[in-house]
């Protein structure tokens, strides 16, 4: 069996691309791709296929990732963009399932490299089921995560992509999932940012017993724990951060929820891997399908989900 030192040579040598993506063995042993373009840098781990870092020309880094988060074979990676499917949250009736699904503690695999015509470079991801996954989730799936560095420096585009690769004569040909680009944002204080796009939108409020609220006409401020999930929208959403003199616009595609997250003080000290004092430095904002957005697909067929995250200085 080959070290992880003689996957990466082998990986840079016949998926490197001089100047755009080189792979290397990031935190925790584990293995990632750099990529680079117009200025700007990602980093994406196999393990999750998790887009750690984003920093685009001229700025500082938009994902926001703990301290305290672990790299480990497993476990999920805290910060970043977790990639939530085939369930969000707690899995109905499956209480020993793994919270959000198994995608962001599974190790993916390199499927494609390339780079387009105006300079903006392509890494591919690519999850698929196997019977190692049959006792949470019988449904015989394909998983596509594409993460685009754009030429101009100034923002990344996430498609994920599900196929249902279940025969049409099964028990159960059609797959309902839901999914979640859970994206963690760097913020200079989350007390101090606000967030537009959601305007009189309903959503859950799952941190006051999953009641249904209508949001106010007026941006959304974070004042205390805030876990809501905004249904039945396809909004973009721009994070107003006043301290860095930046604004995140989060455009959306082919996702009905969106949700918004931050653990605030207690939360934050009751996660191992989050760091007590980290809280005020992030916020999250999710491109998503979930609850009645769920997304259904009959035998052969695909949906893909996209989020385009760009700053405007």
């Amino acid at each position: 069996m080959p070290t992880t030192e003689q996957v990466v040579e082998q990986l840079n040598s016949h998926m490197g691309i001089p100047d755009a993506v080189r792979f290397d063995i990031g935190q925790g042993g584990l293995i990632r791709a750099v990529l680079t373009a117009g200025g700007a840098e990602a980093h994406v781990y196999l393990h999750g296929g998790h887009v750690t870092h984003f920093q685009p020309a001229n700025q500082s880094p938009v994902i926001f990732m703990s301290g305290a988060s672990r790299y480990e074979i497993g476990k999920p990676i805290r910060g970043g963009v977790p990639i939530c499917f085939p369930w969000f949250g707690p899995k109905t009736g499956a209480p020993t399932a793994p919270m959000h699904g198994f995608a962001r503690d599974r190790n993916w695999k390199f499927k494609t490299v390339e780079r387009l015509p105006d300079g903006s470079v392509t890494v591919t991801l690519v999850l698929k089921w196997s019977a190692g996954l049959q006792e949470h989730w019988p449904h015989r799936f394909s998983a596509t995560h594409a993460i685009t560095l754009d030429a101009r420096g100034d923002r990344v585009i996430l498609d994920f992509a599900v196929k249902n690769l279940n025969a049409a004569d099964s028990e159960e040909p059609n797959l309902t999932y839901e999914a979640a680009l859970h994206t963690y944002f760097a913020v200079s204080d989350v007390r101090n940012i606000q967030i537009t796009g959601l305007e009189n939108t309903t959503y859950i409020d799952k941190v006051d017993q999953m009641n249904l609220k209508q949001q106010d006409a007026v941006p959304i401020k974070i004042t205390g724990e805030t876990d809501r999930v905004y249904v039945s929208t396809d909004a973009h959403c721009t994070i107003d951060d006043p301290g860095l003199s930046r604004k995140i616009v989060v455009e959306k595609y082919e996702s009905k929820s969106t949700i918004v997250w931050n653990p605030w003080i207690n939360k934050a000290k009751a996660m191992a891997d989050f760091g007590d004092q980290e809280w005020p430095s992030m916020v999250c904002i999710e491109t998503a399908n979930v609850g009645d957005n769920a997304i259904t697909l009959k035998p052969k067929q695909a949906h893909t989900m996209s989020a385009i995250i760009r700053v405007e200085a």
